[in-house]
């Protein structure tokens, strides 16, 4: 395989050539005269010619280095814009964001908040992929994802934005129909609805005040690979189901559902923002980050207030 062409070289030969000078060049550039001297003759050795001729007293172009010095200096001037434009970029929140989001999450509580946003920062764009499945962030090129859930040990680089508590739930008429479980295992002996994006989907595990802990392996008619679409089973009375609050804190608020094992607690998700890991985020990720930080916590605590005045 071919070596990569010396583009630093090419950039001090141009450098030298724009002040005529391999001192001044070793300054401007912050180098010691004997690197930049080094960089040329490493560079003449590769390409086989000379590219100055010089004395103690001239440094002039040989007819090779004439014809090399505007495609140096043009190398030089797109390497120092591309640099410039990724600073800019990094500095300044400006370009494109794409964000991977849970999908009713997204449509119910992160797209009512992007108008603000976007007006806030009017050079920012986003690109909103809503999807319940766990998407490759890297493999697909996303800056960042939302993820609800506890997060498993990973490379990733995660940011808690607000608590998402979920809750087991059943409608009035289910439960008059088939009663009420008073302990998890008793959901064994009741019609459960399944959510295949949980990170245990097969399992459902509680824990009470007294540090008890049990799991049940739920079953039911009906498996869904997004949350929302449960409910209107769940609210026809058609079985039971443990759902995040975003999903069914309006129906619990109605009173379409009623939350049932008070007792016990689900080990409590959050709503995350992850990126790849390396390097400083752009000014881009880092701001969305922070608004959606802030509203989502904002809201967050508005439910809180709600419910226990409620309560």
């Amino acid at each position: 395989m071919a070596k990569l062409p010396d583009f630093e070289g090419f950039a001090i030969f141009a450098k030298v050539v724009e002040l005529r000078s391999f001192a001044a060049a070793a300054t401007e550039l912050a180098l010691s005269r004997a690197t930049v001297s080094k960089a040329v003759t490493r560079l003449e050795a590769r390409l086989g010619a000379r590219l100055f001729n010089r004395t103690s007293r001239r440094l002039a172009l040989t007819d090779a280095g004439q014809k090399l010095a505007e495609r140096a200096a043009r190398l030089l001037s797109d390497g120092e814009a591309a640099e410039n434009e990724a600073l800019a970029q990094s500095a300044t929140p400006r370009g494109l964001v794409r964000l991977a989001v849970p999908m009713t999450f997204g449509v119910r509580t992160v797209a009512p908040l992007l108008p603000e946003f976007l007006e806030q920062y009017p050079e920012v764009s986003i690109d909103l992929h809503l999807s319940d499945a766990t998407v490759d962030l890297i493999g697909e090129g996303f800056d960042a994802g939302l993820r609800i859930a506890r997060l498993p040990d990973s490379s990733l680089i995660a940011r808690r934005l607000c608590a998402m508590p979920r809750y087991t739930v059943a409608a009035p008429a289910y439960l008059k129909r088939h009663g009420r479980p008073t302990h998890p295992m008793h959901l064994a002996e009741h019609r459960c609805f399944g959510y295949a994006y949980l990170s245990t989907p097969g399992v459902w595990h509680y824990t009470n005040a007294s540090g008890e802990q049990a799991s049940v392996r739920p079953a039911g008619q009906l498996r869904v690979n997004n949350g929302e679409a449960v409910l209107p089973a769940l609210i026809a009375g058609l079985g039971i189901a443990d759902l995040p609050d975003f999903i069914v804190g309006d129906a619990i608020a109605s009173g379409e559902v009623e939350v049932i094992l008070k007792d016990w607690k689900q080990p409590e998700g959050a709503v995350h923002l992850v990126t790849p890991p390396g390097g400083p985020r752009p000014a881009r990720v880092e701001v969305l980050a922070d608004f959606l930080a802030k509203r989502l916590a904002m809201g967050s605590k508005r439910k809180s207030v709600h419910l226990r005045l409620e309560g």
